[in-house]
Formats: structure tokens, C-alpha cells, sequence
């Protein structure tokens, strides 16, 4: 009884506290020399950002390249 509380819990935590409005981004890195391309394979946005670290912020109403 105790594991299946933890459960719920655990799922509640996890919907309050992530970002809703990357949730249904799904990015890939397309590394370059100084900076990355990411794209989003869910609504196909397209951006650039720091290697390594995906994009915080949803594009999908017209991107930003």
C-alpha cells in the first residue's frame, strides 16, 4: 500500500513541477562548432542554442532560427 502511495505521489510531483510549455517538445541536437541546431521532431520547430543544453522554451507558432 505504502509503494503504490509513493506512486501517486511521485506522478503528482512530477506534473506540477515540469516545464508545460516545453511538455510536448521532443528536441535533437544537431551539434555544430560554437552553438547546436535543435529541432523539435513533435512540431518540427527549428532553433539554435548552447551544445549540450535543449531549448527551454516551445517554438512551435513560427520557430526562431
Amino acid at each position: 500500500m505504502l509503494v503504490v502511495v509513493g506512486l501517486i505521489v511521485a506522478f503528482v510531483l512530477i506534473a506540477v513541477f515540469s516545464n508545460r510549455g516545453t511538455r510536448a517538445c521532443r528536441w535533437r541536437e544537431y551539434p555544430k562548432a560554437d552553438d547546436s541546431v535543435w529541432t523539435c521532431v513533435n512540431c518540427g520547430a527549428t532553433t539554435r542554442g548552447p551544445v549540450g543544453k535543449a531549448p527551454r522554451t516551445c517554438f512551435r507558432d513560427g520557430g526562431q532560427t
